[in-house]
């Protein structure tokens, strides 16, 4: 049976007519064809962006190695300093891209897409509509739902394959075009969208074809007594279920709730398309789906088991910090190779049972496992030799978690109820995800705000190393972090004294603390001239200006923290892109 009389057999069965035009089923086939050119043509596009993207600062930073001026990479290019100003770093209109609409103090409904990212979705969002409706014969009204109906279930089921591929933590696409998990995310929600409206209209269709032809009791007894028709109409039913439990509110305020149910009626909708496809053509596409769906949730498994079993398993430990804050230290149980900006899933089976939640690295370093060193110095005599000694080395990693509602009070609330106000516990840690380089910018901005923090002092650190050591381009660093309470420093006082103690640091490290909601002006004091601490929230704009005039070649301006700082901060980079050569990072994850 050829693809074109079997889409006729699947309309005739649907209760409607074979297609009038016998080239309707080539028609489908082209648009299947066009729709996976368009996939292809976009990762190649965005990878080679990213390729290109790799040489320059590869370049620029063995260029700058030994150069302290690097007046030539401060020079921004025209061409490039308009796409980003315009597009690439555009809010959708004025500024707002990340501050969060809210209903109410706890109820949010959302945030605006980028620019770019609207030109992405609409143009896929038209390029389906366009598919949907091109080339169908719309002489009689039997003829045309028909062709409508094969031609909506189609482009449903081809979109399936990049929504599961594109909702996945180990997505490929990711490490190929550079793309962030949360545009990844934002992506998948449009495209699962977009394959309810069109399973919808796949259904719209034949229902009305089938009213139009016999009349609305035969419809019902079509879902009743055809297995192909019920497992259509469940797999209908289950997508919507998907598209009600999907907006902000519902997911924000019952994340939990919202997974499981989310988990269980993709499941469902698989399931019951599967059927529905059954010996059909378009059955071979979800072969893909249900391979990509099997392989991500294997190496996720598998890489689970290596990094946590075994060697005395992973344990955390939990102890509560000021400000409703909690440091959970991690001792991997096996070494974990650390990049700063990377972030990791934790499990913890005595508070969240399966549950796991993605916190950012605060830090990490390799520890000896003293313990199993000494049992073995007592059963092979000392001294042991230096492979014993490296084998027993364990990866140590530590997590800032601020307490908000979930999995997180939990946590807290079992730490405040233990003695001294810490517990340790078994622990499981998926990753590593994310990461980013910073090293070929002369000058280096890093902006936090509360929690924040915990994605830019790894950075630091990097950076502060690398600079005496002579491998980064870095000349100059600054850090902005804006915290409500002084007692918030309390949350990365170990590590910052480490810091300031490296080689080298007043030469490039200057940080400036903002208080905003300090109880008296005897807790701001500035400890040195790179250390300062001022009262209320920082001018943004002049901060960003004074780092155009004194840095120091190709900058780089990050930020990780509330949506309102974040959308100020590009506002403020936006507005000198055309005269200083600076890129603007902002780490965020929205779920």
């Amino acid at each position: 049976m050829s693809f074109s009389q079997a889409l006729g057999g699947l309309a005739k069965r649907a209760g409607g007519h074979a297609p009038e035009d016998p080239s309707a089923g080539l028609e489908n086939i082209d648009v299947q064809h066009y729709l996976g050119y368009i996939w292809w043509i976009i990762v190649v596009v965005f990878t080679l962006y990213q390729v290109i993207l790799y040489f320059v600062r590869y370049i620029r930073t063995v260029s700058c190695l030994n150069n302290d001026t690097q007046r030539y990479f401060a020079i921004p290019n025209s061409a490039y300093a308009k796409f980003k100003k315009h597009c690439l770093d555009a809010p959708l209109f004025r500024t707002r891209h990340h501050r969060e609409f809210k209903l109410s103090s706890a109820i949010g409904i959302g945030t605006l897409p980028s620019r770019l990212q609207t030109f992405f979705l609409v143009g896929y969002f038209a390029v389906n509509v366009g598919f949907c409706v091109w080339k169908i014969d719309y002489s009689s009204y039997s003829a045309g739902a028909s062709e409508l109906v094969s031609r909506s279930g189609i482009m449903a089921v081809m979109n399936m394959i990049p929504l599961f591929l594109l909702a996945g933590r180990n997505n490929p696409v990711i490490k190929l075009t550079g793309i962030s998990f949360d545009t990844m995310n934002l992506i998948h929600r449009w495209f699962g969208r977009i394959v309810v409206l069109e399973s919808i209209a796949h259904a719209v269709a034949w229902i009305s074809n089938k009213v139009h032809t016999k009349g609305w009791a035969t419809v019902q007894e079509s879902i009743t007594g055809s297995q192909f028709i019920m497992t259509g109409f469940i797999g209908v039913v289950a997508f919507f279920f998907l598209l009600i439990q999907s907006p902000s509110p519902v997911r924000h305020s019952f994340y939990e709730v919202f997974l499981h149910g989310h988990i269980a009626g993709a499941a469902v909708a698989l399931g019951a398309v599967w059927v529905h496809l059954k010996a059909r053509p378009q059955q071979l596409m979800l072969y893909g789906v249900v391979a990509i769906w099997a392989a991500e949730r294997t190496i996720r498994f598998v890489r689970l088991i290596m990094r946590n079993v075994g060697k005395g398993g992973t344990k955390a430990d939990v102890e509560v910090l000021p400000g409703d804050a909690l440091r959970v230290t991690v001792r991997m149980a096996r070494p974990w190779n650390f990049r700063p900006g990377q972030h990791a899933y934790i499990y913890m089976p005595s508070v969240g049972l399966w549950t796991n939640h993605p916190f950012s690295v605060a830090w990490s370093e390799e520890e000896e496992d003293l313990t199993i060193q000494n049992t073995m110095a007592d059963e092979k005599g000392l001294p042991m030799n230096r492979h014993d000694i490296l084998e027993h080395h364990k990866t140590s990693m530590s997590f800032i978690v601020r307490r908000r509602t979930g999995f997180t009070d939990k946590l807290f609330q079992k730490a405040d109820l233990s003695a001294a106000g810490r517990f340790s516990t078994t622990a499981f840690v998926e990753g590593p995800y994310g990461g980013e380089d910073l090293s070929s910018y002369g000058t280096v901005m890093l902006w936090a705000a509360g929690i924040g923090i915990t994605h830019q002092v790894p950075h630091v650190r990097d950076i502060v190393a690398g600079y005496a050591n002579g491998t980064v381009a870095t000349r100059r660093l600054t850090l902005v972090w804006i915290i409500q309470s002084p007692e918030h420093l309390e949350w990365i006082r170990t590590w910052m004294t480490q810091i300031l103690a490296m080689p080298r640091r007043r030469e490039i490290l200057k940080i400036l603390l903002f208080v905003t909601r300090p109880r008296s002006t005897k807790e701001i004091h500035s400890p040195s001239s790179s250390v300062q601490m001022f009262p209320g929230r920082p001018n943004v704009q002049s901060l960003v200006d004074q780092e155009m005039q004194e840095g120091i070649g190709a900058a780089c301006v990050s930020t990780c923290g509330t949506g309102s700082l974040a959308d100020e901060l590009r506002s403020a980079v936006r507005s000198r892109e055309s005269k200083w050569n600076v890129d603007f990072r902002e780490e965020s994850f929205s779920w």
